[in-house]
């Protein structure tokens, strides 16, 4: 499969469990697409299926802050089309879902298919979910995504409490399944 992933680069587990799925992915010969502003510290690059394609946000005058959600929206369109992804998972709920759905229904217009998956990681929901004003946001991309998983069950928990979900969440211990 050719499978994109959207993470943050950093140090902070939804990072480093990111790469690390990637990372096994791509073990077991699938194609593995990471998109992100800065390469994740815990990918090399020394493993023939494994890809990086870094989103540039470039600084205009008109904007306080960079648009950021819509360029990375621009780069899955265009990593999707030109690698043929065949399904992408975002980490993190804020801002990866909602950029998902975006990049999901502009490849909807050219014909393609690209289901996603979003993974919870914890403060996405629990500090950053908290903040009303992005409730509605969160609710609605996590109703699209194709698939919920979640890294615990008191996370699970915590965001069919928080936020109206119907979509099913399945609980992956931080990528860890159990035979």
């Amino acid at each position: 499969m050719n499978i994109g992933i959207v993470c943050f680069p950093t140090y902070g587990g939804s990072g480093v469990v990111a790469t690390e799925l990637g990372k096994a992915l791509a073990k077991r010969g699938h194609k593995v697409h990471f998109m992100s502003y800065s390469q994740p510290f815990r990918l090399n690059l020394f493993d023939e299926n494994l890809f990086f394609h870094e989103v540039s946000v470039n600084d205009y005058p008109l904007f306080d802050y960079p648009p950021y959600e819509s360029v990375l929206a621009s780069k899955i369109v265009d990593v999707a089309v030109y690698e043929q992804l065949d399904i992408l998972h975002v980490h993190y709920a804020i801002p990866h879902a909602s950029v998902a759905y975006t990049a999901q229904e502009i490849l909807k217009s050219k014909k393609i298919k690209l289901p996603y998956v979003t993974t919870l990681h914890g403060t996405d929901i629990t500090l950053v979910g908290r903040d009303p004003s992005f409730e509605p946001v969160i609710r609605f991309s996590l109703n699209h995504s194709n698939a919920i998983t979640s890294v615990s069950e008191s996370l699970k928990k915590e965001t069919l409490k928080t936020f109206k979900i119907d979509n099913k969440i399945s609980v992956i211990p931080n990528f860890y399944k159990y035979r």
